[in-house]
């Protein structure tokens, strides 16, 4: 019996993921300077330096645009990996994923979210997008109801649009 208490004491300590449902408000962006602000060269230089990005709006106006999220990090579009559920439901991708290695391993994607209410590295899985990790911000993103999800194109941003979803939130 003490063992049966002892287990279950531990595995209560454990530290499993607890979840949270919620219906949230999930918009997409892109890398683009129309989703990020950024324009190519600056009036500084007569346009000629369009090699280079600056941001176009907001407080960081005229400032270099380095493409990174606001915790430092490349964004992403998430990759289902080769051993997933995504692997049952569109079998045709198996031998894709093992002819690329890079596609052998889960990764999550880019989501920007309100840090007051969700920390940067909380996961949370979006239906038809997948599990994705809080590691951006965006300027009108505010409150508990609302993320962005990156998109590696501005078409694929604009195909998702705006949907009302049940968010499940990894805590």
């Amino acid at each position: 019996m003490a063992r049966y208490v002892l287990f279950l004491l531990l595995l209560s300590l454990s530290g499993c993921a607890r979840y949270e449902t919620r219906i949230m408000e999930t918009t997409a962006y892109c890398g683009c300077g129309a989703c990020c602000s950024w324009e190519r060269g600056s009036w500084t230089y007569f346009k000629l330096d369009f090699w280079n990005k600056y941001v176009s709006e907001g407080r960081g106006a005229g400032r270099p645009y380095s493409g990174l999220t606001a915790d430092g990090s490349e964004p992403a579009e998430p990759v289902p990996g080769l051993f997933s559920s995504d692997s049952l439901t569109r079998p045709w991708m198996i031998p894709v994923r093992t002819v690329f290695p890079w596609l052998w391993f889960q990764r999550d994607g880019t989501i920007a979210a309100d840090t007051k209410y969700y920390p940067f590295g909380t996961r949370m899985y979006v239906p038809g997008y997948g599990w994705g990790m809080v590691r951006d911000r965006g300027g009108a993103i505010r409150g508990p109801d609302r993320i962005d999800l990156y998109f590696e194109s501005h078409s694929e941003a604009l195909a998702w649009g705006r949907k009302r979803l049940q968010v499940r939130i990894e805590r």
